[in-house]
């Protein structure tokens, strides 16, 4: 296929992950998914102009009126069709829950330096911030992990292990109760990337699975139920050609066929569109399209482009296929829930048959209070619809308890019990509307703002994080905007599943009627325990190489993340309905730029250590090394401790005690010490930092992941150390220059080496005086990240030209405009991505300068990868780069194009696309070695020995 059909392909694929908007709130128990009801805790405090007001209330009313559902499956966030999942949720109200294998942590970050794990939390928060545009209900996650750029479906299973991603799938249809599945790929490879044909194969699987009480037994034991959907619909496959399937992950032609996994048998191209969804159609309350309201969601996932755009208005249709479906279907049908019942009435249907004429009378009486609560609509009046909500929120209590206490068969209620209790959460949901509640929940400062614009000034700055044993002050206001009043609400706080936490309700609270105007404010003091749990994921892994997570607590499986620990609920009651609202406690600071932020008050350790790299090599005979330590406080008070190391046997700290003192919360202090081993051997070592503080012990550290504007989450790790022995030599004298991309930690590599290392700015690139430095080093993506460098260009060859050492790290399509001393062709194309760590590296050029000084470069530097080899190497070149390794994965071409050398004029130019940039923070020893030559070419010896500098096998 030719470059322009692979352009054409790759826009087909970035449409197919149109998306995205989703209301992230708690998802419900891991135990019995009978007992969801109710609201979930909101994390926002202010809620999306969509979702709020008379267009919110509009869209909750047609919720109540369908019990239309579906669950959309993809691989990673920005995988889902955000303009379908808008169009189902907010214009047919169906309940749309949203399931994404996993947090996208293998791939790239355009927003901060938060890449593996970090880089997950990271995305998870982007697709939460998203899925509130696209009107996710709930989000929810399976245990595997991005583990990087997969070419195989075969590659992907053999990494996550098949029953593991099965089971959490048939786990979250178990959880959902969907009437129908979707999905962005239809599990082979057109789907391309082979964790996006997992996901559609799973999809399929758990269609036909999930209704079989066998498979995955324990599930059942532990309170779900099974459930089979009604239907199963994967979308049109995009990269068809007249040949075939193209897969644009290995660049082979496949014949024009799809497997269907129920009934296992080969279906032919072009599959039918069964189903169309006009993402395109504008709705007036809202103002926008579907895809526009989506597409303004999808935009905040960031990190891996930096945002996107909103198209404009204009007819956009999806396309799905019926993959199959337990109902009759018309013959022209070409609605996604066609031959289902997806009325109130159609309810009676969950029940035993002899149950179900009793149950009509109440399903008709709770439809006639849906159809008068729509009718009495207003939009500048929406308590109008109040009285007609809460008689259909009776209505539905009603049943439960009916449902509770009928004597059926064992659990044959139970997936009726689900559907009522959805309905009595759309009937709160909607009764808040209307009624224009409102909770605030926030910390209260040390000291309250007084004056005559205190009013006006909202919530004011308090403590973000609590700490164990502590005790802050928690704010409650309750807003209605109803023209009647609703009498004394009742409000409390709730803290996590812990023994120890304190709540005391304080004097200074309004008891008065809940009216418009008149808010009801509540203030509590909140004591933690001293083993307060820490705000943390629950997910985690030993190291990179396992490609799925462990699970501390079991209950909070297939959640974003834990509940946070505390969040207020208040109880109001109307018409003889209790109605309920929920919202986490958020601290409040001030961002320049963003103003008032809130930020859910998390649990955190008085003290956190935080050593960056975690990993680092050392030369056999150094007589020392360098170590620093980030200590960081959240005590209310100076901070006063000592800190010393736990090391091998024999090893010494320079100082062995050291003594910190940080002045206030939010303050840091680094410690820096002189590490002298007895002996070092090539193999890690693991050193421990341990902190003591005001009676306690200290050994692990937490970084606030994410950047302005995404809310904040938490990555905790030991406070710890893992260096290893490596036959490494650097050359003197060199002062390096670091040209930033998009983010890595080479620079600290660079200078643990101990070459002095300088960050160059966009001021210096156009008018720095380039040649004080021996070598220049380009981040990652640093021509996308540096406008600068594509208009001063000229100055770095210049720069080459006079003797200088230039190094450009992998870079994407910015680049390939012959920046260079000489031509190239770069491709961001997956054909020229090395995806096995441990590919073969074969050395093509044993003699080049590069490799053999002052480290002979080898084959074993390269074993103890991470991830990858590289990606976005070149596809041609100028023979006047030589190419020095080739390597390449199972039936791909072999790959010269990673590491190019050219000599021009006096000095270097190097393109290196293998991923030095995950190994170094890794401590891999190789990788060292060979920055070390890279680093140390200024002063090599062999540049002038009359090296050829023709290409080794070029790509022509």
């Amino acid at each position: 296929m030719n470059s322009r059909k692979l352009q054409i392909s790759l826009l087909m694929l970035l449409m197919a992950g149109l998306t995205a908007w989703v209301h992230a709130r708690r998802q419900p128990s891991a135990i019995r998914p009978v007992a969801l009801a109710r609201p979930r805790v909101r994390t926002h405090r202010f809620r999306l102009p969509y979702n709020a007001g008379a267009a919110g209330l509009q869209q909750a009313l047609r919720a109540l009126d369908t019990r239309a559902s579906a669950l959309f499956i993809v691989a990673h966030p920005d995988d889902e069709d955000g303009g379908l999942l808008a169009w189902l949720s907010r214009h047919l109200g169906a309940r749309v829950d949203l399931l994404t294998l996993n947090r996208g942590e293998g791939g790239q970050n355009v927003m901060s330096r938060d890449y593996w794990d970090r880089l997950g939390l990271v995305r998870t928060q982007e697709l939460l911030a998203a899925d509130r545009y696209y009107g996710v209900h709930r989000q929810y996650w399976s245990r595997v992990i991005d583990f990087g750029f997969s070419k195989t479906k075969a590659g992907s299973l053999q990494q996550w292990g098949r029953n593991r991603v099965l089971g959490d799938v048939v786990r979250v249809v178990r959880l959902t109760h969907p009437m129908i599945i979707l999905s962005s790929f239809v599990g082979g490879p057109s789907d391309g990337h082979g964790n996006h044909q997992v996901a559609g194969e799973m999809a399929q699987l758990a269609y036909a699975e999930a209704g079989n009480a066998r498979l995955f037994p324990r599930q059942i034991q532990a309170g779900l139920r099974p459930w089979a959907p009604l239907a199963d619909y994967a979308r049109q496959p995009f990269f068809r050609s007249r040949r075939g399937i193209y897969d644009y992950a290995t660049g082979k032609i496949y014949p024009p066929r799809i497997y269907d996994y129920i009934t296992r048998q080969w279906l032919a191209l072009p599959m039918a569109s069964n189903a169309r969804a006009p993402e395109g159609a504008w709705d007036p309350w809202l103002g926008r399209t579907y895809l526009q309201i989506a597409r303004q969601g999808w935009s905040l996932q960031k990190s891996q482009n930096g945002g996107g755009g909103v198209p404009g208005p204009g007819p956009l249709f999806s396309g799905y296929h019926r993959m199959a479906a337990r109902v009759p279907v018309p013959p022209r049908a070409d609605s996604f829930f066609a031959g289902m019942n997806t009325t109130l009435a159609g309810l009676a249907a969950l029940a035993p048959p002899a149950a179900q004429a009793r149950l009509a009378p109440r399903l008709a009486a709770l439809q006639t209070a849906v159809t008068r609560a729509r009718r009495d609509f207003s939009g500048p009046r929406p308590w109008r619809t109040a009285p007609a909500l809460a008689r259909g929120e009776r209505i539905v209590s009603q049943l439960i308890a009916y449902v509770h206490h009928a004597h059926w068969p064992a659990g044959s209620g139970a997936n009726l019990l689900f559907e009522l209790r959805q309905k009595q959460e759309q009937f709160n949901h909607a009764l808040i509307l209307a009624l224009g509640l409102h909770l605030g929940a926030t910390v209260a400062p040390a000291k309250a703002r007084g004056g005559p614009f205190a009013a006006f000034a909202g919530p004011q700055p308090g403590p973000r994080f609590i700490i164990p044993g502590a005790t802050v002050e928690v704010q409650t206001r309750l807003y209605a905007q109803a023209p009647w009043p609703l009498g004394k609400p009742q409000v409390s706080l709730h803290t996590p599943r812990q023994p120890g936490w304190r709540v005391l309700p304080l004097p200074n609270t309004t008891d008065h009627p809940l009216q418009a105007g008149r808010p009801s404010i509540h203030q509590f003091s909140v004591q933690a325990p001293a083993n307060a749990r820490f705000t943390r994921p629950y997910f985690t892994r030993p190291n990179l190489e396992q490609a799925y997570y462990n699970l501390r607590h079991q209950r909070d499986r297939n959640r974003s993340f834990a509940p946070w620990p505390l969040d207020a609920r208040a109880r109001v009651r109307y018409h003889g309905v209790t109605i309920v609202l929920r919202q986490v406690i958020s601290s409040v600071h001030r961002v320049t730029g963003l103003g008032a932020v809130f930020q859910p008050l998390a649990v955190a350790p008085a003290i956190s250590l935080w050593i960056a790299p975690k990993a680092g090599v050392v030369a056999e005979r150094a007589a020392s090394f360098m170590i620093s330590v980030r200590l960081h406080s959240n005590a209310a008070q100076p901070a006063a401790g000592t800190l010393n190391w736990r090391l091998p046997s024999g090893w010494r700290a320079e100082p062995r005690i050291a003594h910190f003192r940080i002045p206030g919360p939010g303050d840091d202090q680094s410690l820096n010490f002189r590490i002298v081993p007895r002996q070092i051997q090539p193999k890690p070592y693991q050193l421990q930092a341990v902190a003591h503080y005001d009676g306690h012990t200290y050994r692990l550290g937490y970084r606030t992941v994410g950047y302005a504007g995404l809310q904040p989450y938490y990555y905790y790790r030991p406070a710890a150390y893992q260096v290893t022995g490596a036959r490494l030599q650097v050359a003197p004298g060199i002062r390096a220059g670091y040209i930033p991309g998009t983010g890595d930690q080479v620079p600290r590599a660079i200078a643990s080496l101990g070459v002095p290392v300088t960050r160059i700015g966009p001021q210096q690139i156009a008018r720095g005086n380039l040649r004080q430095y021996s070598v220049i080093m380009l981040g990652i993506r640093a021509y996308a990240a540096q406008p600068a460098l594509a208009i001063y260009n000229a100055r770095l060859l210049r720069y080459v030209r006079r003797g200088g050492v230039l190094i450009v790290q992998y870079n994407t399509s910015e680049y390939n405009h012959n920046y260079g001393p000489y031509p190239y062709e770069l491709t961001n194309s997956p054909l020229f991505t090395v995806v096995r760590e441990h590919a073969r590296v074969r050395i093509l050029a044993p003699q080049n300068p590069l490799l053999r000084w002052p480290n002979r470069i080898t084959e074993a530097d390269f074993a103890g990868w991470f991830e990858e080899r590289g990606h976005d190497f070149m596809r041609h070149w100028s023979p006047h780069y030589q190419a020095l390794l080739e390597t390449h994965d199972p039936g791909q071409k072999p790959q010269r194009g990673g590491l190019l050398y050219a000599r021009y004029g006096k000095g270097v130019y190097i393109y290196c696309a293998y991923a030095l940039y995950r190994q170094l923070p890794e401590g891999v020893p190789g990788a060292f070695r060979l920055l070390a030559n890279l680093i140390s070419l200024p002063q090599n010896p062999l540049r002038s020995a009359g090296l050829s500098n023709r290409s080794t096998g070029a790509g022509r």
